[in-house]
């Protein structure tokens, strides 16, 4: 049985680093399976350089991706909202996400790390996790699962290291 795509938001304070790369990592993954982008609850306005500098490194598209806020999604209307910060995931969210199934990833930020080295590693160590959770997230088939059961998997693939 064919599904329409979900529409799915990925949630950090900044929209900046972390969410960006999931928007870009899941928009390549998913194919047709979801319609993704991402949003800041107070966004940075850009998205830090080696964010971009990482995705494409990986071989992923960084085209059509920039820092906005959630209040410009209010036509969206998700299916999904994952946050992946804990500061976004303790914030009250637009009403506009209605009956969205929530679910929270946590993510280190890279981009505040200093040391160079090592935030090289964290940005690799963030998009392999990435990937991990959001093919977790595709061999489930959303579509096909209730909100319910959906919730509770979003919780077990975010626990996932």
């Amino acid at each position: 049985m064919t599904h329409a795509p979900l529409k799915l938001l990925f949630i950090c304070t900044h929209n900046a680093c972390r969410s960006i790369l999931a928007e870009a990592i899941c928009r390549q993954q998913a194919g047709d399976t979801f319609i993704v982008t991402s949003a800041g609850s107070h966004p940075a306005g850009k998205i830090f350089p080696e964010t971009l500098t990482k995705l494409t490194e990986y071989g992923y598209n960084t085209d059509g991706l920039y820092s906005k806020s959630w209040d410009d999604l209010s036509e969206y209307q998700p299916d999904i909202v994952i946050t992946v910060c804990d500061q976004a995931a303790g914030e009250s969210c637009p009403v506009w996400f209605g009956k969205a199934v929530k679910g929270h990833w946590g993510l280190t930020d890279a981009s505040k790390i200093v040391d160079p080295a090592q935030r090289q590693q964290s940005f690799e160590g963030l998009i392999k996790l990435l990937e991990t959770r959001i093919d977790a997230l595709l061999q489930l088939h959303p579509a096909e699962l209730s909100a319910a059961n959906l919730s509770i998997e979003l919780k077990r693939i975010g626990a996932m290291h």
